[in-house]
């Protein structure tokens, strides 16, 4: 049974930081890609940024570019999303998830690519 489960959400100011965890079990975490989704209320579910299960190549969209930052942590099954300069007054959730099939060199932040998926962690920021 595969399990995945962030944490690390929050409330921040703008301009803050958060990290967030996310931690699988249930599977080899090494051998596939791992992608972090974002939704705010009233918006469709989009893409932030993945990470791929060889050479841990990184991909991130343009909003987030500069500001955040993926990473793996294969000893502990556990990637990390790490988030600056946190822009905006509204709460978004946010998703981790495990690719549908063994990773590659490189990631595709589509949610196609992933079939299992965390409940999210909410992040806020508020001034």
């Amino acid at each position: 049974q595969v399990q995945v489960v962030e944490s690390g959400g929050g409330l921040v100011q703008p301009g803050g930081s958060l990290k967030l965890s996310c931690t699988v079990s249930g599977l080899t975490l090494d051998y596939y890609d791992i992608g972090w989704f974002r939704q705010v209320p009233g918006k469709e579910r989009e893409g932030v940024s993945c990470i791929s299960a060889a050479e841990h190549n990184t991909s991130y969209e343009d909003p987030v570019k500069g500001r955040f930052t993926i990473s793996r942590d294969h000893g502990k099954d556990t990637v990390f999303l790490q988030m600056n300069n946190l822009k905006g007054k509204v709460s978004a959730d946010l998703y981790c998830a495990v690719g549908v099939f063994v990773g590659g060199r490189y990631c595709a932040i589509v949610e196609s690519e992933y079939g299992k998926w965390g409940q999210g962690t909410q992040v806020t920021v508020s001034s």
